[in-house]
């Protein structure tokens, strides 16, 4: 008995498709992964990292998580990033968040959610810092929002600061690290204007 048998039909269509509009795609997907970016996002459903940005399987490198945090603990991540700039060669680091992150709305809530509160206390412990600065007047909504894009904002300073991205920069390997947010009710991104060259700030 096979399980789950309509995903098996859906990667047929896909895998047909692909050959026929491309007989040679498969071939050279085997012999080589070149992707020029590493996309740092959130694990949600909604937020497919290669469809919202137009690029096919082997043009984008991806690491996922609850709310795209970059922890200096989380070897998983640590390791996806060294071999995306050390390895691959990957001249941007995308950080991708999303309006409505249920990560970051369970970090500003009172509650307990289980073992995911170990994973978002440092977006507890920023918010802490930082929300008497949040209007007074700001609804739930946009405190949600606004700390959706500090959080961007935080873990593109946490990718600025590991070994990894300060040894590429100090050999002088071009490298680029950006802060985006992405729109579940439009399905569009917005740059958030913090991409970091080295020690330059963009925008």
């Amino acid at each position: 008995m096979k399980f789950l048998p309509e995903l098996f039909e859906n990667n047929r269509r896909w895998a047909a498709a692909m050959t026929r509009d491309d007989p040679d795609f498969f071939r050279r997907l085997v012999d080589q992964q070149a992707p020029r970016y590493l996309w740092i996002g959130c694990a949600d459903s909604r937020v497919p990292a290669n469809e919202i940005v137009g690029l096919l399987p082997g043009e984008l490198f991806v690491h996922r998580n609850v709310a795209n945090r970059v922890g200096h603990t989380d070897f998983n991540c640590l390791s996806v990033l060294q071999y995306a700039v050390d390895v691959l060669g990957v001249e941007h680091v995308i950080v991708c968040g999303h309006y409505g992150c249920g990560g970051v709305a369970a970090a500003l809530s009172d509650g307990r959610h289980g073992l995911v509160d170990n994973w978002i206390e440092p977006i507890r412990a920023h918010y802490a810092r930082v929300r008497d600065a949040f209007p007074p007047e700001a609804t739930e909504r946009e405190r949600l929002d606004r700390m959706c894009e500090l959080n961007v904002v935080e873990q593109v300073r946490n990718v600025c600061r590991t070994t990894v991205v300060r040894d590429a920069w100090g050999r002088g390997q071009p490298l680029a690290v950006h802060g985006w947010i992405y729109r579940l009710d439009n399905g569009l991104l917005h740059d958030l204007g913090v991409t970091r060259t080295g020690a330059r700030t963009e925008g």
